[in-house]
């Protein structure tokens, strides 16, 4: 049905008022369940993605895994001890991010909020580092928790930062942006001075958070295998709430939601999100950018559906970005944060081309 024949009806039904009310809501109700089977199908499409994308990752490499062979010890080995805690690790990293980024142009009210870009993960990376570099300074052991939970705290510093500015310095989209983008240059710039005074050992340690890989966080990672999806979950079911955050703080208060509660909540997890990613992946950008805007595009803006389809597409992302990093060099691998820029990059520099057409239109 057209929106031109839709608005024909039921400018013709305006001569009998007790119809109007009738037809104007069994209209809505016929459009919200055609939505709701589209948004379905494009779950049920996404989940067989990355399905897809897990089983590849598990039998694709130097050394091909395939079904209908027999496996021996060192086949059981490699995709036991290697594979599947890497595309585990794609999956729940991808699905952070992306969620992540889902959840911070909501509270943000930005369109290009994303962890990366606004220095989120610079700051996690940043914080991971200097961690990292005062164990070893005074020879003690730093476990994986502790170096998350380092990350964890770098990315809420910066997060509340940005939310302070952009509540009370009432700055706009793309200043707001601008003051993200300036906080990941200096987070860089000081990792780039700990890699300089670095030793051998540490300097192949710290461009592994430059530069994000998934060889590295895959040894540990089952310091956090409950963790993210419990987190994960608990956000994804909140996408009512979010819902109503979009509309407003003062639509929301009337709505019944407790704004300030859940805005806490929100920013913890994803910095507990974020940091747990970054401690694991090192840092991985434009994946909160490119998977809630494909999703928008493709099922709409609502958030009960945007957060578990970006969930998803994250992890979707993520699996086929370290398949290609794996597959590009014959004796190596790229870095997993090259593959996501070169994706995430253009989309981002279209995305900013059609802000600034929108406000000058």
């Amino acid at each position: 049905m057209r929106f031109s024949s839709l608005c024909a009806g039921l400018v013709n039904t305006a001569s009998a008022p007790g119809l109007v009310h009738v037809r104007g809501a069994s209209v809505y109700l016929s459009l919200l369940a055609r939505q709701r089977r589209w948004q379905r199908g494009w779950l049920f499409c996404l989940t067989l993605l990355t399905l897809l994308l897990f089983f590849f990752s598990l039998i694709w490499g130097e050394f091909m895994l395939l079904p209908w062979q027999p496996m021996g010890d060192l086949e059981q080995r490699i995709l036991l001890e290697l594979r599947l805690p890497r595309a585990l690790l794609a999956l729940l990293a991808g699905a952070a991010l992306a969620c992540g980024g889902a959840v911070l142009q909501v509270m943000l009210h930005n369109p290009v909020a994303e962890p990366g870009l606004l220095g989120v993960s610079s700051g996690a990376g940043l914080a991971a580092m200097v961690a990292m570099a005062v164990a070893k300074s005074l020879g003690i052991y730093l476990p994986g928790w502790g170096l998350s939970l380092a990350a964890f705290g770098g990315a809420l510093a910066v997060t509340m930062l940005l939310i302070r500015l952009a509540r009370r310095a009432r700055l706009g989209h793309t200043r707001l942006l601008l003051f993200g983008v300036a906080i990941g240059i200096l987070t860089n710039a000081a990792m780039t001075w700990l890699m300089y005074f670095a030793d051998d050992g540490s300097l192949r340690e710290y461009m592994f958070w430059m530069m994000g890989s998934l060889s590295y966080g895959s040894q540990q990672l089952a310091w956090w295998w409950l963790v993210l999806p419990l987190t994960l979950g608990w956000l994804c079911w909140q996408g009512r709430a979010l819902q109503q955050l979009l509309l407003g703080e003062t639509q929301a208060r009337l709505m019944g939601l407790d704004v300030d509660r859940m805005r806490v909540r929100l920013v913890l997890a994803v910095c507990l999100l974020t940091g747990i990613a970054v401690s694991l992946c090192g840092v991985i950008g434009f994946v909160g950018l490119v998977v809630p805007h494909l999703l928008r595009l493709c099922g709409g803006s609502d958030q009960r559906f945007l957060l578990p389809a970006s969930a998803l597409g994250g992890g979707a992302l993520l699996l086929g970005a370290d398949l290609v990093a794996r597959s590009a060099l014959n004796a190596g691998e790229l870095p997993i944060g090259v593959i996501t820029a070169s994706v995430g990059a253009p989309l981002f520099i279209y995305l900013l081309l059609r802000q600034d057409a929108n406000a000058t239109a």
